[in-house]
């Protein structure tokens, strides 16, 4: 069945085109038109509107009440469904520092389940940790901190079915060059972070593979003239890109808007790291083995310090084009595009194109979410 979309502008791969027409047929994005096809009747119309490609949250530990610590086939189900509200219609469930036994569980769960989950579609796996040191450890838990072990990380992947498509480790940890070396040849992406690395030792990591950095400036060495640190090497070194949460509490907007002046908004990846009290109310909570308070828009330990987020993908777009920081289209790339490519599932989604399939969002001016398409059904409407 063929069916047309109408909108003032639409976010394209390449630029912003509109307003016009994109055909969508069996679930499938066709071509763009300015004006609509001969004898086409069949058209939504969302005028006013802005058409975005669905957002790619790649780092996101749990939503609705559901970690994906917790193992459990059905809260993923009820994570990807939720997230739709969010405008994510790609998503990498994050895990946690844990056990080894406990990880190779959660790994073939997913594994199990990802093809299954009706909402947002599940990409791939995120493994942040367990291979950090103490310094930064944020909600990490220490205890299970070791240095990266390839026989380890081959049995979570078997287990996962070869689903694992990013590991966060420290650069500082022993055996890090050829643990990088080999899983980025396998395809796997190493992001760095948790980490009290020097420039030089993040340098070597990212010269033997590394090429994202976890949520820049939270759990990092930061910023000094002597030792320019994790925050200097995001900064400086190349072909790189960095995580970033926008929720006004983990970065100030003013560190944000640096980063993106410093490396191009195309090498930023807006992520959420959104734990299990996102879409809930305030209360207790837990991030994996720890307690949380959600007060005041933010998730902290008992010592105060933050514990992922509550932020939502589609706040994030707006509050930096609030910020004056982005544009609405450096906004949703930051969010779609940037993120799928830094973690190479770019081939499955972060863009609208011709033989992709057709998930999207439809935006209003104010960069506020109206709609999410998966598969060119609406499943969501504000």
């Amino acid at each position: 069945m063929k069916t047309f979309i109408f909108a003032d502008k639409f976010f394209l791969k390449s630029d912003v085109k509109g307003p016009g027409y994109l055909e969508i047929t069996d679930g499938i994005f066709g071509d763009f038109y300015k004006e609509l096809p001969d004898g086409e009747t069949n058209v939504i119309r969302e005028e006013g509107k802005w058409i975005a490609p669905g957002l790619v949250d790649t780092h996101i530990h749990g939503y609705m009440n559901h970690d994906v610590m917790d193992n459990d086939a059905e809260g993923l189900k009820v994570m990807s469904e939720g997230l739709l509200s969010c405008g994510v219609t790609s998503f990498l469930p994050t895990t946690l520092t844990s056990s080894k036994e406990r990880l190779k569980d959660v790994a073939e769960t997913i594994g199990k389940v990802h093809e299954e989950v009706e909402g947002a579609k599940i990409q791939g796996i995120y493994f942040e940790g367990p291979f950090f040191t103490e310094e930064h450890k944020g909600a990490q838990n220490p205890s299970y901190f070791g240095d990266p072990d390839l026989t380890t990380f081959h049995e979570w992947q078997e287990a996962s079915g070869g689903l694992i498509k990013k590991i966060a480790l420290a650069p500082e940890r022993k055996g890090v060059k050829e643990f990088v070396k080999t899983v980025t040849e396998e395809g796997v992406v190493v992001s760095l972070g948790h980490s009290d690395a020097t420039l030089e030792q993040a340098t070597e990591a990212v010269e033997a593979g590394a090429s994202v950095f976890v949520h820049a400036y939270n759990g990092m060495r930061g910023l000094n003239h002597r030792e320019p640190g994790m925050v200097g090497a995001l900064m400086s070194l190349k072909h790189v890109f960095s995580e970033l949460i926008c929720d006004g509490h983990h970065v100030h907007p003013n560190a944000a808007d640096i980063l993106m002046e410093k490396t191009g908004h195309d090498h930023v990846a807006l992520i959420t790291d959104c734990m299990m009290a996102g879409g809930m109310p305030d209360g207790d909570y837990n991030l994996g083995e720890f307690p949380v308070v959600v007060k005041d828009g933010t998730a902290r330990l008992e010592s105060g310090n933050l514990a992922g987020s509550i932020l939502k993908l589609k706040e994030a777009i707006k509050n930096v084009v609030d910020w004056e920081i982005a544009t609405p289209e450096q906004a949703v790339m930051m969010a779609s595009l940037v993120p799928a490519v830094s973690c190479k599932i770019d081939d499955k989604c972060g863009m609208i194109a011709n033989g992709r399939d057709a998930d999207f969002i439809v935006l209003n001016p104010s960069m506020e979410l109206e709609a999410t398409y998966l598969d060119g059904v609406e499943r969501y409407r504000a």
